[in-house]
């Protein structure tokens, strides 16, 4: 038995020394660049559905020559686009990077407020802030100001610690269609720029310069949107190639007037108010923020010297299509071919101005996707939508008013996946603010479609069961930023309405589906292999701070991923 356990010590520190070993080889040859890919709502096995009809430099590049997980998840509840790429960014969970929804109530402004909104820092371009009439988005019409910045990231992120490593050396850079896509994995110390739907830039905001770059004035005066004024987004290949070629028309999809739901689908005329947020529906969106990283790269001349320098490209348009149309569908299918093309394009310019081999790429998505329920009861699962609109006018609810004593709606407000109680009422009435929200939950849990309800004081005091389920639903928690109630749907269900547009599917949730994304490593010193171990997106952030031999970020609770940096 002794000799056993010798043994077992003497291959623990061998394989300590081995990995010790990798990350100096590593720290000694670093790469000119690190370009992290997300893309919004690019569920785990996506990159491989439509494979077959990819080309070589995109998606089949990347699982041919990477290294793979075949297992990766989001640990938290609440899949949403700042929430998963708050925690790509940080290596922390939602409970320690704060980035817990989209939105949030603020107690001290009493409203809700929109995750990176900030009025201290204006954008640069007056014309460019939410057109409330055409702005698809409800969270961002949540957004009382058109400021901009990363400031409620309760952490640095991976590109912050490049930057202090480097002593503000290294280039940092985070482009997207979302300004919560470019800002939070741009961190604090980078730049960021997003695509404003009301002017058809790219913008960013005075948190970042205090004038526009000459180029990136240049490059918004060449007009770049205006190549698809009365164009339309038509099928890149012969229609019966498809797999849902004969379901190009299906009543569950969104159908906006001129954009319609058949190809092929519309940007109409410049002047059209919806003219850029069609752009944004379609795989235009990714081929303009192609092109603007592109001119990040040749302007700000990044991986052109031996410090490291850092781009994250956030790709929108899976998210937008899915949401409209649905994963399962002729418009998806085909913005995925697209996708897979934009990808091999900007691989492929990465490849001449700075090297693959001198380039560390790490792709990975925000959230997953949960399928249309209509288009699952068509394939015979039978599921529906929920209404939470209806559920303070239910009997069970009314009981509890006249219970507590109240005259007005005893939940001020829902924004998914949080309640939230009028707690001053419940102050006036001298009420206790755990008993109340104990007594809704287990009201709301009894509502067809509610999974869990679970309560933050249940949370905070640690009065939660120990199951999986419960255990993301905690680790979204934030004490001075989540609602008074966190609920989970049942699977496959959801809120289809989004601020008055229906929508054909949407995430958020905990289920499989939502959390479910790939993780792929390629590039520099990376050997292709596949791994099937369980990994969480925590573990990036951590990874590619031991590739590069710098410190994790502050809240990092991943672990390093040893197969990415085994160079045998």
């Amino acid at each position: 038995m002794h000799r056993q356990k010798k043994a077992m010590l003497w291959l623990r520190s061998a394989a300590s020394a081995c990995l010790l070993l990798s990350l100096n080889l590593y720290a000694a040859e670093k790469p000119k660049l690190v370009l992290q890919i997300t893309v919004d709502q690019l569920r785990g096995d996506m990159p491989e559905r439509y494979l077959a009809r990819m080309g070589k430099g995109g998606f089949k590049y990347l699982l041919n020559e990477g290294a793979v997980y075949k297992d990766a998840h989001h640990n938290h509840a609440n899949t949403e686009t700042i929430v998963g790429h708050a925690t790509l960014a940080t290596g922390a969970l939602p409970a320690v990077h704060g980035m817990i929804g989209n939105v949030w109530f603020d107690d001290k402004l009493q409203r809700l407020v929109y995750n990176v909104e900030d009025s201290s820092y204006p954008l640069l371009s007056a014309n460019a802030g939410v057109n409330q009439k055409t702005e698809l988005d409800p969270t961002q019409r949540t957004a009382k100001s058109s400021g901009r910045s990363p400031s409620n990231i309760q952490v640095s992120t991976f590109s912050d610690e490049l930057m202090i490593a480097s002593n503000g050396k290294a280039k940092v850079f985070g482009v997207s269609v979302k300004d919560r896509g470019a800002i939070s994995m741009a961190g604090h110390m980078g730049k960021a720029f997003w695509f404003s739907k009301k002017s058809g830039e790219f913008v960013t905001s005075s948190y970042y310069y205090d004038n526009y770059p000459e180029w990136v004035l240049n490059w918004n005066a060449a007009k770049p949107t205006e190549k698809y004024h009365q164009a339309s987004w038509q099928l890149m290949q012969a229609k019966q190639n498809y797999v849902f070629a004969k379901q190009d028309e299906q009543p569950w999809e969104t159908k906006l007037p001129g954009f319609g739901r058949t190809f092929p689908h519309q940007y109409g005329d410049l002047s059209n108010g919806y003219f850029n947020t069609f752009l944004t529906l379609s795989p235009a969106g990714d081929e303009l923020t192609l092109d603007f990283a592109k001119a990040i790269v040749n302007n700000e001349q990044l991986g052109q010297d031996d410090i490291t320098d850092y781009l994250s490209v956030s790709f929108s348009s899976t998210d937008y299509v899915s949401h409209m149309f649905g994963p399962s569908s002729l418009e998806a299918e085909d913005n995925m071919l697209r996708l897979d093309k934009t990808i091999a394009k900007l691989l492929s310019f990465i490849d001449k101005k700075v090297g693959l081999d001198n380039t560390l790429i790490v792709l990975s998505a925000d959230h997953g996707a949960a399928e249309a329920p209509a288009y699952l009861s068509t394939l015979g699962m039978k599921t529906k939508v929920v209404a939470p609109k209806t559920w303070d006018k239910s009997p069970g609810m009314k009981a509890l008013k006249r219970q507590f004593g109240f005259d007005k709606a005893l939940i001020k407000s829902y924004f998914h996946p949080y309640i939230y109680l009028d707690r001053d009422l419940i102050a006036r009435r001298k009420l206790s603010l755990k008993q109340v929200q104990k007594a809704v939950a287990m009201e709301v849990e009894k509502f067809d479609g509610v999974a869990l309800a679970v309560t933050s004081s249940d949370i905070e005091s640690g009065n939660t069961p120990q199951n999986y389920l419960h255990t993301l639903v905690v680790n979204n928690h934030s004490k001075n930023r989540s609602g008074d109630i966190y609920i989970v749907l049942e699977a496959h269900r959801f809120v289809a309405d989004m601020e008055g547009l229906t929508v054909a599917t949407t995430h958020g949730s905990p289920w499989g589906y939502d959390t479910f994304v790939p993780l792929i490593f390629a590039g520099f010193n990376i050997d292709d292999d596949i791994v099937y171990d369980r990994v969480s997106t925590t573990d990036i952030a951590v990874t590619l701070s031991a590739i590069l031999g710098i410190k994790a970020p502050s809240g990092a609770q991943g672990k390093i991923l040893s197969k990415v940096l085994d160079t045998d």
